[in-house]
């Protein structure tokens, strides 16, 4: 499978949807649209992975190192990781947890949440 990966633009937010598997091969792809959005002056950028159905530890490492991008020029950095999904929630939302890292990102269920100034972002 591979890795299909879309932009758009909710207000001051880039939302970038996500959708196949994250691994080594497909990664990268994402990594560079992160990376093309900063560089485009966005620094409010709405990662939605709710129709990613695999993600390995390279796709991690993407989303780790586009925090750690966002936050180098002090931007913000929210995912989507709804709770419901197609089989027992979010792949991603598991894996990162598995990984002890879910905690180092703010998650909303829906691109709504996520672009909404006073939404809370869901517990870890």
């Amino acid at each position: 499978m591979s890795l299909r990966v879309n932009e758009g633009v909710r207000g001051d937010w880039a939302v970038v949807s996500v959708s196949g598997e994250m691994d080594l091969v497909t990664s990268p792809a994402l990594r560079q649209r992160v990376h093309d959005a900063v560089a485009d002056g966005r620094r409010s950028l709405v990662l939605d992975l709710s129709d990613v159905l695999f993600c390995d530890s390279s796709g991690v490492g993407v989303l780790i190192a586009a925090r750690r991008l966002i936050r180098s020029c002090q931007g913000r950095l929210r995912l989507i990781l709804p709770a419901q999904g197609a089989v027992d929630g979010s792949h991603v939302n598991r894996v990162l947890g598995a990984l002890g890292v879910r905690r180092l990102f703010d998650v909303y269920p829906d691109v709504a949440a996520a672009t909404d100034e006073g939404a809370q972002p869901l517990s870890a």
